[in-house]
């Protein structure tokens, strides 16, 4: 199924163009991460996808999640299958560009962002800069990753969350820095004075990053 996205095409592509997808969380919509838009490099294509389902306040969901229960915390078979359809979504729009020499760079946010755990180190070579904000590796979607350091070695991962994050626990989100550590993969890790959400100080780091 096709997901709907926003797009910022380039003055120009080529085979080259560096193309950034980027992954809303629950409840969201595919304007969110597409306001960072102005400070992105100029060069990159953007795309910013919708997730396929309604959620409970009118946003979009990737998959249904169930904040009472640790342990029935997210929809498994819809996460898989949200996670094969973004996968899906990328390939088609690189391949509509005829992008087949480029770095293609994924960046999630909370729901967004554990799609964007399972796609990096799934499959490690379609990617290069990969940014996960206010998010977790959900287990459930890392079954059967890649442990090879050589296949991750060109990855680069920002990991932010706020220090006051109600939703997901910052203790969770270390679990990330944890799992990249033990991968042998190139990451960083940040904290900020903030909630569920991309702080002034976070973003600027964000686009640090990007740009870097």
């Amino acid at each position: 199924m096709d997901l709907q996205y926003l797009v910022r095409e380039p003055q120009n592509i080529t085979p080259e163009t560096p193309v950034l997808f980027l992954i809303h969380g629950y409840g969201s919509n595919e304007q969110d991460l597409f306001s960072f838009i102005p400070t992105l490099p100029e060069d990159w294509l953007v795309v910013s996808f919708r997730a396929p389902r309604d959620a409970n306040n009118g946003g979009y969901a990737w998959f249904d999640i169930d904040f009472m229960s640790e342990e029935n915390f997210l929809n498994e078979p819809q996460a898989e299958a949200a996670v094969k359809q973004v996968l899906e979504n990328i390939l088609k729009i690189s391949n509509h560009y005829g992008l087949t020499n480029n770095k293609t760079h994924l960046c999630g946010f909370s729901q967004g962002g554990m799609i964007g755990y399972s796609l990096a180190l799934h499959y490690p070579e379609l990617f290069s800069k990969v940014a996960l904000l206010s998010t977790f590796p959900e287990d459930r979607l890392l079954k059967n990753i890649v442990r090879d350091k050589k296949k991750l070695e060109h990855l680069r991962f920002f990991i932010s969350h706020g220090t006051d994050d109600a939703a997901i626990p910052i203790e969770w989100a270390k679990k990330g820095a944890e799992l990249l550590y033990d991968l042998s993969a190139y990451f960083s890790f940040r904290e900020y004075m903030a909630g569920h959400g991309v702080n002034q100080k976070n973003y600027i780091d964000l686009m640090e990053f990007f740009k870097k």
